[in-house]
């Protein structure tokens, strides 16, 4: 937790973005019967009925300090799919950085072991050099501001039915393009000082 909380109070580097990832599945629903449009004094219904067209997995990126995200949406959640994400921020949104310090939680995807299953050895070692990863500790994935954009999304963007990935694509990109031009930073206020105050309960005890 500290070694978190530690990175969260280093100064804005460019050359070493502090940048936060997280990932949730999302399925995607097609209406059986198009929705009525809105009326005045009446909101869009639509029909309880709709058929299931499969599942996405969300990737999303997130620079606290220069309020930036981005996203990568793939059909699966495997190492290859996240070693292709971290790809696509290593040399799309950060082709110029020395290294990228990326918080994230312990998944058993989430580790360099990804990149060698999913690319040569001299490519794998070439984005693993890119890379200083931080883990947040079990139960404690809420130090990863990367959730709180998550839940931003789902309240604004997804809590509706969306047919197919481009679709998803196309919305979720909207959404963060909106964020990053009103600059939506998070303001971390909770530091390792204040852990070993108000968390002292899962602190070791040491007996003289």
């Amino acid at each position: 937790m500290e070694e978190v909380l530690d990175v969260y109070e280093r100064p804005y580097d460019p050359q070493r973005p502090v940048v936060c990832m997280d990932e949730m599945p999302y399925q995607l629903l097609i209406d059986v019967h198009p929705p009525l449009p809105m009326e005045p004094g009446q909101p869009c219904r639509e029909d309880y009925e709709y058929e299931r067209n499969g599942v996405c997995n969300i990737f999303l990126f997130f620079e606290p300090l220069a309020g930036k995200r981005y996203v990568w949406i793939n059909e699966h959640r495997t190492r290859v799919d996240w070693a292709e994400a971290m790809r696509y921020l290593a040399d799309e949104c950060y082709p110029d950085a020395e290294v990228i310090v990326v918080v994230m939680d312990n998944l058993n995807t989430h580790g360099p072991a990804s990149f060698y299953e999913a690319f040569d050895p001299a490519e794998a070692h070439r984005l693993r050099e890119r890379f200083e990863f931080h883990y947040t500790p079990k139960h404690g994935s809420w130090l990863n501001m990367a959730e709180i954009e998550l839940s931003a999304l789902v309240r604004t963007c997804l809590k509706r039915r969306i047919p197919d990935k481009e679709t998803l694509r196309r919305e979720v990109q909207a959404w963060a393009d909106e964020r990053d031009q009103k600059a939506v930073r998070v303001e971390w206020h909770f530091t390792t000082a204040d852990a070993r105050t108000k968390l002292k309960r899962l602190y070791p005890k040491i007996h003289d």
